[in-house]
């Protein structure tokens, strides 16, 4: 009776019981519906397999894809104050905060980091669309400006990933201070004549693409990305005509001269590492494997051999 309450039962009640499935491990594309694996998916940088749509990445990930060998070290960022204005709409300010942060494991919206790409020494700064759409505020303002005083302080240059729907309303009149403060720093580093890149990906819009987003020595942007000011669901309304095909989108500004490149993710780190090695005056890069090292006992016989033949080909005097 024991064997069978002990052993039979329990092995009876796992076949049949229902298995505990892990969450995400799927993810439906929003261009063609495909559903793809979870590890399939990251393994290409969130870009689906079947139709080449781009899909939000967090920073830290485009980071580990980013830098060699996917090490970097965070750049402080001063903290800002929290709630100056005491905001508040359907939820109070920090709640809305808490529950970003919670979701996403960030502690706001844009994340800095140093270290190298393709061993050229730079600095980046990549804004997390998933926290609270990538909204431009007192943090971010602090990040970019963290980003371009550890550039010139380490005479690097600096890689900026924009992803934003315009400026933090819950901090007013404070978010839209950013504008100007980014262009400075960016200034800054014009100043110092170094390199300062940028890598627009969807969306960037509202006062983000009206200041440090687009002051870039080098646009690049990712396809299909929306770039723009005022969306063109807001142009249709305001002077009721239906715009282009296309219109704001990464390929209709390269086009009409906004843009350098839309450049694919995946191919965005050789690209990057081609116009940084260019822009800091160093070697071109090397691509694929080097040829193998001579061996030099055979070119000691090779030489040996060489001053043999020139001794027999002299006449005898």
């Amino acid at each position: 009776m024991n064997w069978i309450t002990n052993y039979v039962r329990p092995r009876i009640n796992s076949i049949f019981s229902r298995r505990e499935v892990p969450e995400n491990l799927w993810t439906k594309c929003d261009s063609c519906g495909t559903m793809l694996f979870h590890r399939e998916l990251t393994d290409n940088l969130h870009v689906c397999s079947n139709c080449g749509h781009h899909m939000q990445i967090t920073p830290r990930a485009r980071f580990r894809a980013l830098f060699d060998s996917g090490i970097f070290t965070e750049v402080s960022v001063p903290e800002p104050v929290a709630d100056p204005l005491q905001f508040r709409d359907q939820k109070k300010y920090p709640d809305r905060m808490r529950a970003a942060q919670k979701s996403t494991g960030e502690k706001e919206a844009m994340l800095v980091a140093s270290g190298e790409i393709g061993r050229t020494p730079v600095v980046a700064a990549a804004q997390d669309f998933s926290f609270m759409g990538g909204s431009m505020g007192m943090y971010v303002g602090n990040a970019i400006i963290a980003a371009a005083e550890e550039a010139l302080k380490l005479k690097r240059p600096l890689v900026l990933f924009s992803a934003a729907g315009g400026a933090r309303m819950q901090e007013g009149i404070l978010s839209l201070m950013q504008m100007p403060r980014t262009t400075v720093a960016i200034q800054m580093l014009r100043e110092a004549g170094l390199p300062y890149i940028v890598v627009l990906t969807h969306p960037t819009t509202g006062g983000v693409t009206a200041s440090y987003a687009m002051l870039g020595d080098i646009q690049i942007a990712e396809p299909n990305a929306l770039i723009c000011f005022a969306g063109p669901r807001v142009i249709e309304q305001t002077i009721r005509e239906k715009l282009p095909e296309g219109f704001q989108r990464a390929e209709y500004l390269l086009e009409h001269g906004m843009l350098d490149r839309v450049t694919d993710r995946r191919e965005l780190r050789d690209e990057l590492v081609g116009i940084l090695r260019m822009l800091m005056q160093q070697p071109p890069p090397v691509w694929g494997d080097l040829p193998p090292p001579a061996d030099p006992v055979l070119e000691d016989h090779a030489d040996d051999s060489d001053d043999g033949a020139e001794t027999a080909a002299k006449p005898e005097e």
